[in-house]
């Protein structure tokens, strides 16, 4: 029989397993607390519970643990990991220092099938889906080798978090819950494409976390040539849901807006981006993309970025330019795994 991920239990997922199992309910917090708190790997380490109800986790459950592959710091102090999963299969997760903390970005699947033309983490598409122990895992393995406390998180590595939606649920469940590590809602983002039926879901549980939408173009034409997701929900259907959500759970959102020369950096598409999200309070972050490898696009240059920035402003709308951290190493997202697969591919070859 397969192992199964114990780390992807909630508190009141775990508790049930154990009645199953005849133990007593306040074994679940303190298995609980193991993983989730004192961050261990491994079922010996938990002293105070019986040998017996140990070997039986052994026997049939595993702690998510990926292994560090490759590890790469900035001079600005971020950090990026390529991290190996138990079953082979590499993810990357970026820690990030501001002086309000250190914030990870975490990957919710492994690869994405999402195909926006921009990223490299979609161009080998989506393997399968993280669990929520394994996404929890990436913060614990980050926090342990820094060795200092993550109070921060977005949810904008590679994959697409409403794609994998009870597992993402699921993890922000554990990763909040006092009885683990006990980030704050308020102190997550969570990254969309913008699939309109997730979007609806997440509004309905009224999570008080941040919902960030990768908006990246005004115009259903330009979106659509960037991300294939815009055929299925175009902006018609996507801002409303977008505005809906904001109305729900009273958060306000925010959207990101990779500059792309030639593509979406024009004075028309900053004064049809003004006019979308009028009247939403929303916050836009402006990013100079990262250069990928077989990707078409390339960066604005600052100067067309900061009059895009003006122009914006002028119409009213807040919006920041994100501050480019970890650039002399592999910054785009999936880049790192996509070096990887191709390392790999190349030694099959020799």
């Amino acid at each position: 029989m397969e192992k199964k991920c114990l780390s992807s239990l909630t508190l009141e997922q775990l508790a049930a397993v154990l009645k199953e199992m005849g133990q007593p309910s306040f074994r679940a917090k303190q298995i609980f607390h193991w993983i989730h708190q004192k961050l261990a790997t491994d079922f010996a380490a938990m002293t105070d519970q019986p040998k017996k109800l140990l070997a039986q986790l052994e026997e049939n459950w595993y702690i998510a643990a990926p292994v560090i592959e490759r590890r790469q710091q900035a001079k600005d102090g971020t950090v990026k990991y390529l991290l190996r999963m138990a079953d082979g299969n590499c993810i990357e997760t970026v820690v990030m220092r501001y002086n309000y903390g250190n914030t990870v970005c975490v990957s919710t699947q492994v690869g994405c099938r999402m195909g926006c033309r921009f990223c490299a983490s979609t161009q080998a598409g989506r393997v399968r889906n993280l669990e929520a122990g394994e996404i929890a895992a990436e913060i614990y393995t980050a926090q342990r080798d820094i060795g200092e406390r993550i109070s921060h998180i977005v949810l904008m590595g590679i994959g697409e978090p409403l794609d994998n939606y009870e597992n993402v649920l699921d993890f922000l469940h554990i990763i909040s819950s006092p009885d683990g590590v006990n980030i704050g809602m308020r102190n997550i983002s969570l990254s969309t494409c913008g699939l309109v039926p997730g979007i609806g879901r997440l509004a309905q549980e009224n999570l008080q976390l941040t919902l960030s939408v990768s908006l990246h173009a005004p115009f259903n034409d330009i979106r659509s040539g960037m991300m294939p997701v815009n055929n299925a929900y175009p902006l018609e259907k996507l801002m409303p849901a977008v505005r809906s959500y904001q109305e729900t759970t009273g958060r306000r959102v925010s959207f990101e807006y990779s500059m792309v020369r030639g593509v979406n950096d024009s004075d028309a598409c900053a004064r049809k981006l003004a006019q979308l999200i009028r009247g939403m309070g929303a916050h836009v972050n402006l990013i100079p993309i990262n250069p990928v490898d077989g990707s078409p696009y390339s960066a604005s240059d600052a100067e067309n970025v900061r009059r895009f920035q003006k122009l914006l402003t002028d119409l009213g709308v807040n919006a920041t330019v994100r501050r480019r951290l970890g650039s002399e190493i592999s910054a785009a997202c999936g880049q790192l795994r996509r070096e990887e697969m191709q390392e790999k591919e190349n030694s099959k070859c020799d």
